[in-house]
C-alpha cells in the first residue's frame, strides 16, 4: 500500500487554538485593570496634598459622565446620590480639563443648594 503524498498543512486547528487563547487573554485582561477612571486634571501652582478619610469623590470625565466614589451616576440621579452623605462630608471634585464647564457648575450647584460646605477641587501640581 502506497502512502498518499501530503500536499499541505491543515491550519484550521491551529487557528482554533489561537482564537481560544486570544479569548482567554482578553477575558482575563479585563479583570486585571485597576478600575481607575482616566481623568486629565488641570494644573495649579498652589496645591495641598490630600488626606482623605470619609469622603465623597465626584469625578467628571471628558465625556461628561459623572462618577460618585467610582460609581457611574447619571445627571438625574446625581442629587439623590449626593444627598445620601452628611452635610459635613468632605467632597472632592475631580473634573477633566476637557470636560464641559457646565457639568462642573451643575455638580457645584447641587452641592451648594444642599448646604455642603466642605468642597475641594482637585488639581495636579
Amino acid at each position: 500500500m502506497k502512502l498518499k503524498k501530503f500536499d499541505g498543512i491543515n491550519v484550521l486547528p491551529f487557528i482554533d487554538v489561537l482564537l481560544v487563547l486570544l479569548t482567554i487573554v482578553l477575558m482575563t485582561s479585563t479583570f486585571i485593570t485597576k478600575g481607575l477612571i482616566p481623568v486629565s486634571l488641570p494644573s495649579a501652582k498652589s496645591t495641598n496634598n490630600l488626606k482623605i478619610d470619609k469622603k465623597l469623590i465626584i469625578i467628571i470625565n471628558n465625556k461628561g459622565e459623572f462618577f460618585c466614589n467610582n460609581n457611574l451616576v447619571n445627571s438625574k440621579n446625581m442629587k439623590n446620590h449626593i444627598l445620601k452623605f452628611k452635610k459635613d462630608t468632605q467632597v472632592y471634585i475631580k473634573s477633566d480639563k476637557n470636560a464641559r464647564f457646565d457639568s462642573f457648575v451643575q455638580v457645584l450647584d447641587i452641592l451648594k443648594s444642599n448646604d455642603f460646605q466642605n468642597i475641594s477641587i482637585v488639581t495636579k501640581k
